[in-house]
């Protein structure tokens, strides 16, 4: 086993493009859902013909897939479940992240070529856990949110030294304790437990006096009422302490999330995961690229201690909007794209390649799938033809910088 894979870059996909944006950028596996049992409802699903692909495709070069099967079922779920299984061990996945004792030994039994990670839902906070975890038949732990980099090295210590550990490194978090939450089935009747969270944590709360019906008063005296938000989880700074931790599988969250995000937060990660074993500081151009992402103002999580909520709004803030998408191109930078926003000759761009730094250059003319100079790149999905300053790969990514940057939505140490 080479270093790369010995830190593993696992980056969300909950679709096929965001499959194959994660595998170009750089992941050694990607994790994804079939149509039940996973915690992301909302996230696209691979069905039985999906699913084979997905785990053709990622083979194919080299890319482990991970499926979620997270949920707490009903007994009626239960008893569709293994087929499922034998679906999905039939159809190539390399692990099954399951937190529910009845899914984990159906698991064994119905998918026995696939390894068992136990779910971040399960709450795997010490090594008495993760023997037993073990012991039960479980290759891999992926650790609660709430843990501590030194809880994490003492866990590493007392843990069978074969278990793998995996830990978020990047992403959303959640206000519950991993994820087990309650306040969405109360408000909304939709289940959390069951991938159907209305985040219900991100909303803006008043006070309601009784006498006085709608008379919304704010809670806080500078106006933040977003009571239960939580910032997003950024550690690219801190790759070398994760592994010196003991953590072999750094995640980044982020099913739901766009494939350009897919793409930009792989690459990063790639690159401060192969730093950190080679033992090089991180280039600063990486820790640039997860600002470029849309997000909410970052922490640490609670690796150097309690993270602070963030009350002032549960808005997303990103630097950029993605402009095309390169389908070809060849050695003379004649490229072939895919429009995603609207963009103009002469506007200044950066191209993002796997593997590379972001490239700045002035848009030059536009040609429309035919040849014929265009004004703008304006329609959705418009085929597009450009002279790129490099040759650039597949899945290759023009991106614009917005005009307003906010501020406050950097990397907050402290929090």
């Amino acid at each position: 086993m080479d270093d790369k894979r010995r830190l593993e870059v696992l980056s969300p996909a909950g679709d096929r493009e965001k499959l194959v944006m994660a595998v170009a950028y750089g992941a050694d596996a990607v994790y994804l859902a079939g149509p039940g049992y996973g915690m992301r409802a909302a996230a696209g699903a691979f069905g039985r013909e999906d699913m084979a692909w997905a785990a053709a495709y990622c083979h194919e070069r080299g890319v482990k897939v991970y499926v979620t099967v997270n949920t707490i079922p009903t007994d009626r779920e239960m008893d569709r479940l293994p087929a499922y299984l034998e679906q999905l061990d039939e159809a190539g996945a390399d692990g099954l992240i399951v937190s529910d004792l009845g899914v984990l030994s159906l698991a064994k039994k119905y998918a026995p070529r696939a390894a068992v990670h136990i779910s971040t839902q399960a709450g795997v906070m010490n090594a008495a856990a993760a023997r037993m975890f073990y012991d039960l038949g479980a290759k891999r732990a992926v650790l609660a949110r709430e843990m501590s980099l030194d809880a994490i090295a003492e866990l590493r210590a007392r843990a069978p030294a074969e278990m793998e550990l995996e830990a978020f490194v990047h992403g959303a978090m959640c206000v519950s304790f991993s994820g087990r939450c309650v306040l969405s089935n109360y408000l909304t009747g939709r289940d959390a437990n069951r991938g159907e969270c209305a985040q219900p944590c991100r909303w803006k709360y008043h006070v309601v006096e009784e006498k006085r019906p709608g008379e919304y008063m704010e809670i806080t005296e500078d106006g933040g009422t977003y009571l239960f938000n939580a910032r997003d989880m950024c550690m690219i700074d801190h790759i070398p302490a994760l592994l010196a931790a003991g953590v072999s599988s750094l995640k980044i969250e982020g099913r739901t999330k766009s494939a350009y995000y897919a793409a930009a937060v792989t690459n990063a990660y790639r690159h401060a995961a192969d730093a950190a074993l080679a033992g090089r500081p991180l280039d600063p151009v990486w820790r640039d690229e997860v600002l470029a992402v849309s997000h909410r103002p970052y922490c640490t999580g609670f690796y150097f201690g309690r993270p602070d909520q963030y009350t002032a709004d549960a808005a997303y803030f990103s630097r950029y909007d993605v402009a095309a998408v390169v389908e070809a191109c060849d050695g003379g930078g004649n490229a072939r794209l895919t429009q995603r926003n609207r963009f103009f000759p002469g506007d200044e761009l950066e191209l993002l390649m796997p593997g590379r730094e972001p490239i700045a250059f002035t848009a030059g003319e536009i040609l429309d799938g035919e040849g014929a100079p265009v004004a703008a790149a304006s329609h959705p999905k418009m085929a597009l033809r450009m002279i790129l300053p490099v040759p650039a790969p597949p899945c290759s990514i023009l991106r614009r910088r917005r005009t307003q940057v906010l501020s406050g939505h950097g990397i907050d140490p402290e929090a």
